[in-house]
């Protein structure tokens, strides 16, 4: 019974955080042929925030900001997310480790 009650427990947890992932404020990224679109995203201060990725390019990219620890592989024609902590009102520079002279975003916190 015990093992019943445990498992219930972990099941609601895990719903939770899915329920809580679900909600986040989530802004769109495309990466094409060596450009990130868009290339200034304003988002709100104090909050975790989804990024989801999509890499339309015909090369693979690599999304990057080493400050915070983020760092995405995608190869062509692949979608992915990162999910980031609430952050300070500043600006953040994410770029293309693959192509850096043209593969920039500025993620500006308001």
């Amino acid at each position: 019974m015990r093992q019943i009650a445990a498992l219930a427990l972990c099941c609601s947890a895990l719903a939770s955080v899915a329920a809580q992932a679900d909600s986040l404020a989530t802004f769109q990224i495309v990466a094409r042929d060596g450009v990130l679109t868009p290339a200034t995203l304003t988002v709100p201060a104090g909050q975790r925030i989804k990024l989801e990725i999509s890499n339309q390019g015909k090369l693979p990219i690599e999304f990057e900001n080493l400050q915070m620890h983020v760092e995405k592989v995608l190869a062509p024609s692949a979608q992915s997310f990162v999910v980031l902590n609430p952050m300070k009102p500043g600006t953040y520079r994410f770029i293309d480790e693959f192509h850096p002279q043209t593969g920039k975003l500025d993620l500006i916190v308001k």
